[in-house]
């Protein structure tokens, strides 16, 4: 039995007033209408009345989708709508009030505000009566406008507002879950007792606590793991903090609202400033290697010699290599256990037809089977060896101490020997509640500083950034050349149910189109997590039934992406000014775009030839193919099939264009780069702080540039050799080692 784990409560600050409220509500009405027979409907105004012929044939289309067991409840799926269901609006109250940056939340404000009086209403949607007071089919009609609206304002609008109410209902579906089949756990492997981690606990008081180490290391996840597996077995005090909280293997997978809470950033994705990019980034005892999908891939050597090239020869040497080989050794990594799934299966097949390169993607699951697709939200069976599972273990088998709930403020400095040197840091801690967890209201927190010979950051790129300005650090690099490897999505559906959802999520790749420029920036092909709360959020929104019949469709769906290794300028981190949350700026270049493009095409071809039925992508304004029925006589002509190159072209006219494409991203690097000077980079070759003594980051921000692949074990890599240098400057007795 999976143990729960509740959330913290909402909080009383109601984030909209009682009207916006009303026509946020109307809206989500609309974009997930009940739907039902004219001839029994009553009055209309509040639901999508059909008649009764067009009724029988979305019902019927339903009915075929949906799973045997869930066949029964159909009706009930098409009537149901968010308002009516409580946890709807709760979950949309915490989205809002505790996800959204207070000036988005302002401009949300703003705009349902205009919606609910004439003026405004006449001049957003052409009619004088409050957008909440229109019937459902005006309602749809408005927000389909906004999708192809002149003004790019009305366009973004459409992008998140829809967005906000297809996840949020999703999550919060009574009728979903049944009628898609999709089951609550994974229906392969069994639960596993994950390591007794145990953790520092301060009691109940005033005043401030004071540890002490040889070195703290801020942040659990890849970087920060193997850091502490290092240096405590070579015999040092280490001390792990982290503001997030462990959570056993007892919890996982979590639901969808609990795991994309607890287990995530901001409660799943970051917007960026414009509303264009969303990084999902894992904010969890463990970091990403939490929630990641087991994918194992060595820094490929174009990029090593990149790397090299801007002054930082480590990257081509048999050291790095050796570092690379340990982490796979420590976590098993391997392809010689893999059984891909349909998604996976189809790259592999499809690649092969076209003649594409193409192959399997090793997995750190210790060389064994683990066809699992629910890793987003935790990994009950302990077979993914991450953090919680392999390097944390490690350490604290070697006397590390562990610190959870501790939100660090900053960095400690002295002037030691003339030199500004880090000497601990300080912050504050939040006790679990009396249940262990922590939603109760009888949590407690006590400021906690720790006294340190050494600090080492590995909050990851969307934080490390953050703590070093609070900090006071101020190289310029700090916080720039972001690299977010973005994303955008394929949809395809086969004759048969696939339940996409079963099966290991990233085990294929296709790699010929990650050199389209001819310096190794491109796309490779990839496979994504099919939670229905991920895929599903994404699919294109063209009306309401429309919308439903294709939740059902997801049943007989595989969804794939193209991700680009990006090129730069980069992106930018820094913190709210009203509350510190983290903040980003990113827009995707001219050459990414079109490497993107080159990619869903690409992906397009793969389904093309492995049999799929139907295609779509995730760009508003792109009509969905549909394979005719082949005559007897005819020669396949495969990909040269007329209607799908007609298509194909149709996707290349509308491109991946702002602010209508939302590119998503799971992989961050390069906010903290490493360089050859101060000039270059905010930390030397060994992860050393230009601007301080003792100071080292170890995590994905010091990645040069993007990696090109998942970044786990480059990030691993680098940490492992960071840590090394960390071992050998305390075994010298002085502040860190020379530069090199």
């Amino acid at each position: 039995m999976i143990k729960s784990s509740p959330l913290p409560p909402v909080g009383p600050l109601d984030p909209l007033s009682e009207d916006n409220w009303r026509t946020l509500l109307a809206f989500a009405d609309a974009v997930i209408p009940s739907i039902r027979p004219a001839s029994t409907s009553g009055s209309t105004s509040n639901i999508k009345a059909l008649p009764q012929a067009e009724y029988a044939t979305v019902l019927a289309a339903t009915e075929a989708n949906a799973a045997p067991e869930g066949k029964s409840i159909v009706k009930q799926f098409l009537e149901e709508r968010p308002s009516d269901n409580p946890a709807f609006k709760e979950q949309l109250y915490r989205w809002l009030a505790h996800y959204t940056p207070p000036d988005q939340r302002k401009q949300l404000a703003l705009g349902l505000a205009a919606l609910n009086y004439r003026i405004g209403a006449l001049l957003m949607t052409g009619y004088t009566t409050p957008f909440a007071d229109q019937p459902i089919p005006i309602r749809e009609s408005i927000i389909k406008s906004w999708s192809t609206a002149r003004l790019p304002v009305y366009r973004l609008l459409f992008k998140q507002l829809t967005l906000l109410c297809k996840q949020n209902w999703i999550f919060t579906s009574p009728s979903i879950g049944p009628v898609l089949g999709f089951p609550r756990t994974p229906l392969h492997g069994e639960p596993a007792p994950g390591f007794d981690h145990s953790f520092v606990q301060i009691p109940p008081g005033e005043g401030e606590e004071v540890l002490e180490a040889d070195v703290v290391i801020v942040g659990s996840g890849c970087g920060g793991a193997v850091c502490a597996k290092n240096l405590s077995e070579a015999g040092y005090k280490v001390l792990v903090v982290d503001k997030a909280y462990h959570w056993p293997a007892e919890h996982f997978p979590m639901t969808q609202v609990e795991g994309f809470s607890q287990l995530f950033m901001s409660g799943g994705a970051i917007l960026s400033d414009d509303g264009t990019s969303a990084v999902v980034a894992g904010q969890a005892w463990g970091g990403g290697g939490t929630v990641n999908w087991s994918a194992s891939l060595q820094t490929q050597g174009f990029v090593r010699q990149e790397w090299a090239d801007a002054g930082l020869p480590f990257f081509t040497s048999a050291e790095y290599q050796a570092c690379m080989d340990r982490v796979c050794a420590r976590m098993g990594v391997s392809a010689s256990a893999i059984e891909h799934n349909k998604s996976n299966a189809v790259l592999l097949e499809g690649a092969r037809k076209l003649g594409w390169a193409a192959g399997a993607v090793p997995q750190n699951t210790n060389g064994k089977k683990h066809y699992c697709g629910y890793c987003s939200l935790g990994c009950g069976a302990g077979e993914k060896q991450g953090p919680v599972v392999s390097w944390l273990p490690d350490a604290a088998g070697k006397g590390a101490v562990f610190v959870e709930g501790y939100e660090v403020d900053k960095i400690l400095f002295e002037t030691r020997g003339g030199k500004k040197t880090a000497v601990g840091v300080t912050g504050s801690w939040t006790s679990r509640d009396s249940n262990n967890g922590v939603a109760g209201a009888d949590r407690y927190t006590r400021k906690l500083t720790i006294r340190a010979k050494r600090v080492i950051a590995s909050a990851g790129s969307m934080s490390t950034p953050l703590l070093l300005h609070r900090s006071g650090l101020r190289n310029p690099h700090i916080g720039r050349n972001l690299m977010l490897h973005p994303v955008t999505f394929l949809g395809a559906s086969y004759p048969s149910p696939i339940h996409p959802w079963e099966g290991p999520i990233l085990t294929a790749v296709v790699s010929s189109f990650e050199n389209l420029d001819g310096h190794g920036h491109g796309a490779k092909l990839e496979a994504v997590s099919m939670m229905p709360s991920g895929w599903l959020a994404f699919q294109p929104w063209a009306g309401g039934a429309e919308y439903k019949e294709d939740v059902l469709r997801m049943r007989r769906s595989v969804g794939q992406f193209a991700i680009a290794r990006d090129e730069g300028p980069g992106g930018r981190v820094y913190a709210d000014p009203v509350d510190g949350r983290t903040r980003f700026t990113y827009v995707p270049s001219k050459a990414d775009r079109r490497h993107l493009l080159e990619g869903i095409v690409g992906l397009a071809k793969i389904n093309y030839v492995a049999g799929a039925t139907e295609m779509w992508v995730t760009v508003p304004g792109v009509s969905r193919f549909v394979r005719g029925e082949p005559k007897a006589s005819d020669i396949d002509q495969g990909i040269n099939d007329p209607a799908f190159q007609t298509w194909l072209q149709e996707v290349r006219a509308r491109g991946l264009p702002d602010p209508d494409t939302l590119f998503m991203s799971a992989h961050q690097m390069g906010s903290c780069r490493m360089g050859a000077s101060p000039k270059q980079g905010a930390v030397d070759a060994k992860g050393k702080s230009w601007e301080a003594e003792g100071l080292y980051v170890a995590d994905a921000s010091v990645f040069p540039s993007a990696s090109g692949v998942n970044p786990m074990v480059t990030n691993m890599a680098i940490a492992d050799w960071i840590s090394g240098g960390v071992g050998r400057g305390l075994a010298a007795g002085g502040a860190g080692e020379a530069r090199l």
